[in-house]
Formats: C-alpha cells, structure tokens, sequence
C-alpha cells in the first residue's frame, strides 16, 4: 500500500512538471469519479512527468487502498497491478496525494517503454467498494531529432536547424543549441528553429539541441560549410641557401573544402602532383619559378617561388681577343669567361709551367710584348661555391724580320705563279701549232718543201711555177724588170701532179726553166732576198 506524505510544498524544486488540469471520470448515480488534468502527456525522454488528479467515493465507504496502474482495463478479469509494485516503476513512481480526494503521481526519469495509458484505481472495505478511472492518461514518451535545410553548404549562403521531437510537447519550452557540445548563449529562443545566416568556414561543425531545463539533447546534425581554395602557401626546405646537389621539398598548403587537389608547375610545364615536390640532386637548371595550382569543385588559386641555384663556375674559357699574328711590340689582351651563380668573384691568370699567377681579372693585357711571353695560358674562375680552370691557350710572339721574310715568300709565290702561266701559254701555242700540221698532212702532202740544193730529190710535184700577180702587160707599159713590185715573186703558183712518174735529174733541172727571172734593182733585191728567206719553205 502506498504511503501518504505530504509533499506539496516539495514540488516547485522540480526541474519539470507537466501539471494537467483535471478532466472528470464520474458515475453519477452512486458518487464515485476520478478527473485528471489531461487526457494525453508528450513529455521529453528522461524529464520528470506529474499527473496531477482528484477522486470522489460514495459516504459510508473507508478508503483501503489507492495506487497508479497501466494495465488495459478494456481487458476482462484484469487484475491491475500496483505500479509501485513493479520493478520497472517501485524506484521511479510516487504517490503524492492524500487519502481523501488527491490522486496526484509523479514519475520520473521517463523512458521510451514508459509510453502507456496510466490509471487511478481505489478500493473500500466493502465488498463492491472499488473504482477505476477508465478512461486514463496518455503519456508519450520523446526524443529531440535535429534536422537541418541542407548539411553541405557554401560559404556565404544560408542554413536552417530545426529541433523536432514525435509529439507536441505539453509544456511551453525554450530550446537553446549546441555547437561541438558548446552551448550558443546566444542563439537561445522560444522558437524550435535556428537559421544560420550567410554561413562562414568557422560555422562547420556538429550541431544539436535541447529543451532549456533538461538534460536531454538532440542527435547531432554535421554543418559542412564548402568554399574555394585560398591563395596557397608555398614552404622551402632547406629555407636557406640551395646548393647544387642538395635535395629539396616545395611543399604547398591552401585551405579549401573539400580538400584542393595540389599540382606543380614550372613555367608552364607540369612537373608534379600532391602538396610535397621533392627535387633530388638537385642542378643549375632547376633554377627558375615554380608555381602551385590548388584547385577543388568551387574554384582554383595559383601561388609562385623561385628557387636560386648554386653552383661553382662552369664552361670556364680563355680566348684572345683580336686576330692575326703577335709581333714583338705588340699588344696583346687575354679574357676569361665562365657561367656560375652566384657570379665569378675572382679571376686568376696562370702561365703554364709557371708556379706563381701572371695576373687577375677577367681580361689580363700584356704591353710591349716579346718572345719570352710566348707560352701557354689559362685561367680560373672562383666564386663562394667553388672554383675552376680554362683550358691553356697558345700567345705565340714572331720576331720583327718575320716581316721580311713574309713579304719575300710571297713574292717568290707570285713570279712561280707568272712563270707557270707563260709556260702553259707557249705549251697552248705549241699545242695549235701540231694541230695544223697535222691538218697539212691530211691533204695528201700536197706541198714539199722547195731547197735549191734538195730540188734534185724532189718529185716532180711542180709543173709550173709562175711568179704569182705577174703580168706581161707591165714590160709594154714601158716598166722593167728592174723596176717591178718586189713582192710580186713572193709567191709561186704550184700544181701538184701526185700522179706522175719519177723523172730524171735532167728533167727535174728542166722543170724549173719555166721560171722567168727577174733581176730587180739593189734595193729591190735586198727587201726579196729578205722575203724570199721568210717563205723558203712552203706549208
């Protein structure tokens, strides 16, 4: 049987009550009822839950029990146990009423399983003296659900949370939210809903709810606030100087969400992917800018370094500046030329077989030069890296007669090129000369050569010869022989009679008894003589 305490006084430091105005449960005609404050309860999971209730008993009767049950009445030959009884309620339910009227109960730390319809049973002393207040009260038991318009959400834009539970909750509640189980003081309101205006990367994170005076929170609900890559942050490593054959790490950060996708470029060619760029042994060549591209679905952004190389002089040349031969006297400018970073900080002049330097500088001159400069020459470049070596080159110094014997040896060259030139001319000459002998020949030896002291062993090739351009007319113009042109027996007209026999000697000597004399003055004579000694032999 319950115990009746007075514990009214006790009631306002509940953290919760539901307090239900009564509805009446009555049979009229004998005096017995029960009211109850509602009809249903939607109470929070966990709260504490009063049923505040009155009952009446015909006179006559002695109160000899009263208590709680949920048993369904509409059942026949139900026995309605005592909750209290129970060992699911006997640590949670109370009776807080009297035995005269007052019915109220109060439960706390409601469960799921505590969703039933409750009654108030009284029995009397009397055999028919007992009543049920059929019918009873709902209770529903809930929980907080949070629900959200949208859990991906661009930065900027808006959201909205609304904490909803199964039933209307009976009382007037305050909700309050969490943010990460951090209470948002001040974002408290009557209404179940928060609204997240023009959403920031700072506002991702697991949201909840709860009604203000219970323990009791809401699922969690994850806010994942999306946006574009920020500009990236590009980190060197080592930070200092980079040698030639170091290995270096480029790493790249950029906040972005969802997670940007990180690639490398240099200039603008794709070395790489992924935040890390590691560049081992590393060369001269690698130098130059790198540029970072982060990139996801809302955007891309791109940040740059330049990565500076160190490396000892490379390619390190000597050459002479100018051209031609070095005479004794002259001036003469050696220079060095190299490719390093950072640049050449020093030149140095090295004469070979030499222990000591000859000079420094990037040129090195030598005035008023002699033989005993002659030699091999190198250089080396030196800068904070390291430092290397030219090949030798030759600096030949020529004597001042050299001049001389130049200007001789050239001239010797032209007079061998003029001789080699006439000899050719007079070979050519010579040459044409046998060719038209050979063309006479072919004629059939048509003519032999005339000698007054062969002319006995000559054929009898001539039949006649005849003092050609003579004319007898001259003589009776009144002209002598004396006086005729001295030209006019220069030529002989000659036939050739390849077809006669070989005649004697004395018809040879007759063979020339055709030819008429003529016998010129002196002077004449001597200009035919001459003549006569330039044809003596006829081609």
């Amino acid at each position: 049987m319950l115990e009746f305490r007075h514990i009214r006084s006790r009631m306002a430091l509940l953290p919760l009550i539901f307090l239900l105005m009564i509805q009446g449960v009555y049979s009229a005609d004998d005096g017995w009822g029960v009211n109850y404050s509602s009809s249903s309860i939607c109470a929070l999971k966990g709260s504490t839950v009063i049923i505040n209730c009155t009952y009446e008993y015909p006179t006559g009767h002695q109160i000899m029990k009263v208590f709680w049950t949920n048993t369904d009445v509409r059942q026949p030959n139900n026995d309605f146990p005592d909750l209290s009884e129970d060992s699911e309620y006997s640590q949670r339910i109370q009776y807080l009423g009297v035995k005269h009227h007052d019915c109220t109960m109060r439960l706390t730390d409601v469960r799921q399983t505590d969703s039933h319809e409750y009654y108030f049973r009284l029995t009397t002393y009397k055999p028919d003296g007992k009543w049920i207040g059929a019918p009873g009260v709902t209770l529903n038991i809930t929980d907080l659900q949070l629900e959200s318009s949208g859990e991906r959400v661009i930065e900027g834009h808006s959201v909205t949370l609304t904490c909803k539970s199964r039933c209307s909750l009976t009382d007037r509640s305050t909700f309050i939210w969490f943010k990460n189980t951090q209470s948002l003081s001040e974002r408290t309101d009557r209404n179940n809903q928060l609204i997240l205006q023009s959403v920031r990367r700072e506002d991702t994170g697991n949201y909840s709810c709860a009604v203000q005076g219970h323990n009791l929170t809401s699922t969690h609900q994850y806010i994942n606030v999306i946006y574009a890559p920020d500009k990236p942050v590009i980190s060197v490593n080592p930070s200092g100087e980079i040698k030639e054959g170091d290995s270096v790490n480029l790493t790249c950060s950029s906040d972005a969400n969802p997670p940007a996708e990180i690639s490398w470029f240099k200039g603008e060619t794709s070395v790489a992917s992924g935040q890390t760029y590691i560049i081992s042994k590393i060369r001269s060549d690698h130098s130059g800018e790198y540029k970072c591209k982060s990139i996801n679905e809302l955007g891309h952004k791109y940040s740059a370094v330049t990565l500076n190389v160190s490396y000892p002089p490379k390619k390190v040349t000597a050459s002479i500046i100018g051209s031609g031969e070095i005479m004794e006297g002259d001036s003469v400018t050696l220079t060095c030329s190299s490719e390093s970073n950072p640049p050449v900080h020093n030149y140095t002049w090295f004469k070979v077989n030499k222990t000591s330097s000859v000079g420094s500088g990037q040129t090195y001159s030598i005035t008023n030069i002699n033989s005993s400069h002659s030699g091999w020459f190198y250089c080396e470049a030196q800068n904070e890296v390291g430092s290397q070596r030219s090949v030798a080159v030759s600096v030949t110094v020529l004597h001042s007669y050299y001049n001389l014997l130049l200007g001789i040896t050239l001239g010797c060259g032209a007079l061998f090129i003029v001789i080699i030139i006439i000899i050719l001319f007079i070979m050519r000459k010579q040459k044409d000369a046998k060719t038209e002998d050979t063309v006479g020949n072919q004629q059939g030896d048509l003519y032999c050569n005339v000698h007054a002291s062969e002319s006995a062993h000559c054929e009898d090739h001539y039949s006649s010869v005849t003092p050609k351009g003579h004319r007898t007319d001259q003589t009776s113009a009144g002209k002598t022989p004396e006086s005729g042109d001295p030209e006019e027996i220069q030529y002989a007209s000659v036939h050739h009679h390849a077809t006669k026999e070989m005649k004697s000697s004395e018809e040879i000597d007759n063979t020339y008894d055709n030819i008429r004399n003529y016998k010129p003055d002196a002077a004449v004579r001597s200009n035919v003589e001459e003549t006569s000694v330039i044809y003596s032999s006829v081609k």
